[in-house]
């Protein structure tokens, strides 16, 4: 459900969107499509494969890919070592349409 709710409004936003349900299902999605891919929306609770290991095996694809991290909870511990390594930005759910559109901006003008 979460998933289709972030899908909905990064549509809403007016992206284009390949949803993964699953950490594997993600890095097989990148490998296939990354060269379309200006960023990533990774959660850090996923099926099959955590955020944490979702982010190092993309990166490895692609070390200049954008990754934006979201999570319910505070950013602490694992978000934390993400963002430590290269990550380039955080998000904490909940959040509004308004509140993700500026973080995206935000992280997509980095150069």
């Amino acid at each position: 459900m979460v998933l289709q709710v972030n899908a909905k409004m990064l549509r809403r936003l007016g992206y284009t969107v390949i949803e993964a349900g699953e950490g594997c299902t993600a890095v097989d999605l990148f490998k296939k499509n990354g060269a379309e891919i200006d960023l990533v929306v990774l959660d850090m609770i996923m099926p099959g494969m955590g955020g944490g290991d979702v982010f190092e095996q993309i990166k490895k694809l692609n070390p200049f890919v954008k990754v934006l991290l979201t999570s319910g909870c505070d950013i602490n511990g694992e978000a934390l070592r993400v963002l430590s390594e290269g990550c380039d930005g955080f998000i904490q759910k909940p959040y509004s349409l308004e509140e993700l559109s500026f973080k995206i901006k935000d992280i997509i003008s980095i150069v």
